[in-house]
């Protein structure tokens, strides 16, 4: 049975109503957010009723916010007015028709159309210690009273206002190329002839939660010796706000106990699973965006057209191969070094096999 999201303002004038609350981003578009929202016209005392849609970053807890100063800044925003009704407001679409039969005669549709540069939803994992809600990029729909549509003057009390939060996700596209390649050759100190490195995956994308395939060649040719293979993911996250900062976290790290002796060669394949039930301590790391305290996973690699910047928290990977070299000859561990490659990563959910289902949940939030 095909049911609804719902949530009701303080004082019961106005209601939400949203057929699904994740949107997809499928790069080249975004889907259409519709929703309806259910009017007593008794209670509003003049005023009219708005509907906004917002994508934020929030990078404190709103119990922080003190005299006046936010710790939540709007990337996006875009709002409508659904009563009284405008030209255009008009139900259309299945999803419309179908909650506003749900809703009946005091319901008023509205749309969104998000653009492609905004980012998707993404939290930072919290601390252990850490309480309140958690930092990250959201999108927020909130439909309010007021005399017009934004006056920062005009005071919207909480109780005249009905908030849902919904998210924007990326799946990966349904076409898998050939992984990533890279090789380097490494001269050390008093030898000769270079250390030739060659890492590879065997695929582009990985799904969360599967084993990671990552491919290693080694031809030695100096007098060192390889002692032990490190094979790790890294998480990066690029903050495009005021301006960028970028962060670097290892989602997970194993190391193996291979040598390589001079002269020596070395093919072999490792497996390495990012997961992030080994990562639930790791403050800061990126994580897909939350609702309410349902499970998640590792933040998905953000994919975008490249034509416009993006605004808000930018997720890549990657795989990196750390060879551990030990000195030899008269210099010993001297002329020892790592020897480093890495690999970009694509960590993605599959598109699930149709759509979704719709399902109820009334005051989720």
């Amino acid at each position: 049975m095909s049911k609804v999201y719902k949530k009701t303002s303080g004082n019961g004038h106005i209601c939400l109503y949203l057929a699904k609350r994740d949107f997809v981003d499928h790069v080249d578009h975004v889907e259409v957010v519709e929703g309806v929202i259910k009017v007593d016209p008794s209670g509003l005392e003049g005023r009219k009723v708005f509907v906004y849609l917002a994508c934020a970053f929030r990078y404190g807890s709103e119990d922080l916010d003190v005299m006046g100063l936010s710790f939540r800044r709007d990337i996006w925003i875009q709002r409508v007015q659904v009563y009284p009704p405008v030209e255009g407001n008009t139900a259309k679409t299945p999803m419309l028709e179908f909650l506003m039969k749900k809703v009946g005669e005091q319901g008023y549709p509205f749309t969104f159309q998000m653009p492609t540069d905004l980012p998707c939803s993404v939290s930072l994992q919290p601390g252990p210690n850490d309480s309140g809600k958690a930092c990250g990029v959201d999108f927020e729909i909130k439909g309010y009273l007021a005399n017009v549509a934004f006056n920062a003057d005009e005071v919207i009390e909480k109780k005249d206002t009905a908030r849902l939060m919904i998210r924007k996700i990326q799946f990966a596209p349904a076409s898998n190329k050939a992984g990533p390649k890279a090789d380097i050759a490494k001269q050390f100190m008093m030898t000769d002839k270079p250390l030739n490195v060659e890492a590879s995956l065997e695929k582009e994308i990985y799904y969360h939660g599967d084993p990671i395939t990552v491919k290693v060649k080694v031809n030695n040719e100096t007098s060192k010796v390889v002692k032990k293979i490190k094979i790790s993911v890294e998480q990066l996250t690029n903050v495009a706000l005021y301006s960028s900062d970028h962060y670097s976290k290892t989602v997970c790290c194993e190391e193996h106990g291979d040598t390589v002796n001079a002269n020596s060669t070395l093919d072999k394949s490792y497996q390495i699973t990012p997961l992030l039930a080994s990562s639930t301590e790791k403050r800061g790391l990126s994580v897909d965006g939350r609702l309410k305290d349902e499970d998640t996973h590792l933040a998905s690699t953000t994919l975008s057209q490249g034509e416009k910047e993006m605004q808000g928290m930018i997720v890549s990977y990657k795989v990196r191969v750390t060879l551990v070299v030990s000195g030899g000859g008269l210099l010993g561990g001297l002329t020892g070094s790592d020897v480093t490659l890495d690999l970009p990563l694509v960590l993605m959910s599959p598109k699930p096999a149709g759509e979704y289902t719709l399902l109820l949940h009334k005051n989720a939030i």
